[in-house]
């Protein structure tokens, strides 16, 4: 027969493998390196173990190991994704006004991870639910202090900096361990047809006013342009023009000076000549004549005759001296 201490024997025995394997099994565990985990002491968080690896801890109930992802999450605002294709759609929870009192839809990607393992376990119940809500609170507070305009068109960017800021603020206030690392407007849309096609009008309305003002203004600018040309061209011509006349001051000057020394020297001589000149350019083709004391008109000189007969003898007398030679 097999006695009581053999039994007891036996039964100890196996509890103590029992409690060697639960040791050896619940003692030693592994880390990723896409990992980040925390040993928990009989259910209070001590140290958040962050280095890939074998690792060893007090065998379970002792200590415990809440393991949690480093990877980047991504959370879907106003729709759900799977597989590359949206399987639902939230509109309730997108339908959003404006500043300017316009309606809008606005769909968004948040790009969050997890840095305090500790505070995201044990900060609150549901940490992803209070960055979702701390994400529409965001995104509504940015969109109705916005244009319609700036939400649809080229304010977009100004906007995921915006909703940025503000949620990692609040987020920070709540202190549930995550960082957010980006902000994606996805969608902005208007509610219906009707408004998209009114508003796609008044779009592309404006861009044909733009057109036209920036046409205008190119316009404008050539004109401004030939004309500071034309002020240029006439201010040099009038540069010249007023060296020119200033020269010509200068050789009139010239020659009244030489004429005044020789009206010194004969003042009769010069008069009469200056009185000739001043005929013979007044009246190139008349004939001077002088008149008499006593009215009688007489014919003084012939001058134009005597002017050719000059003129012929000196052509004369040139070519005799060209045949001498």
């Amino acid at each position: 027969m097999v006695s009581l201490k053999q039994i007891y024997t036996v039964v100890g025995l196996v509890f103590g493998i029992l409690i060697l394997g639960l040791v050896a099994f619940t003692s030693w565990y592994t880390v990723d390196e896409s990992e980040q985990a925390v040993i928990l002491t009989f259910g209070k968080a001590e140290t958040t173990v962050t280095e890939p690896g074998l690792k060893f801890k007090m065998p379970w109930p002792i200590q415990s190991v809440e393991k949690l992802s480093k990877e980047t999450f991504s959370l879907q605002f106003g729709y759900e994704e799977k597989d590359g294709e949206i399987v639902s759609d939230n509109i309730e929870d997108t339908k959003m006004i404006t500043g300017d009192e316009n309606i809008v839809i606005a769909d968004m990607v948040v790009q969050w991870k997890i840095i305090d393992p500790i505070k995201f376990l044990f900060h609150s119940d549901n940490p992803e639910d209070i960055l979702y809500n701390a994400t529409s609170s965001s995104l509504r507070s940015i969109i109705g202090s916005s244009k319609i305009d700036e939400a649809l068109t080229d304010g977009r960017a100004e906007i995921e900096a915006n909703v940025r800021e503000l949620l990692t603020d609040l987020i920070n206030r709540y202190d549930i361990g995550v960082s957010i690392l980006a902000v994606k407007l996805q969608d902005v849309e208007l509610p219906n047809d009707e408004v998209r096609a009114a508003f796609t009008n008044v779009t592309d309305a404006r861009e044909t006013m733009n057109t036209k003002i920036n046409e205008a203004q190119k316009y404008r600018n050539q004109k401004i342009r030939e004309a500071e040309g034309q002020k240029d061209a006439i201010i040099s011509r009038a540069e010249g023009e007023k060296a020119a006349r200033i020269e010509e001051a200068r050789g009139g000057v010239a020659v009244f000076n030489k004429l005044y020394e020789e009206y010194k020297k004969n003042p009769e001589i010069t008069r009469d000549r200056l009185i000739i000149e001043t005929l013979e350019q007044v009246l190139p083709n008349a004939e001077i004549y002088i008149m008499n004391d006593d009215g009688e008109t007489l014919k003084y000189f012939p001058i134009r005759p005597l002017e050719n007969v000059v003129t012929t003898d000196k052509e004369s007398t040139t070519e005799g001296s060209d045949k001498n030679e």
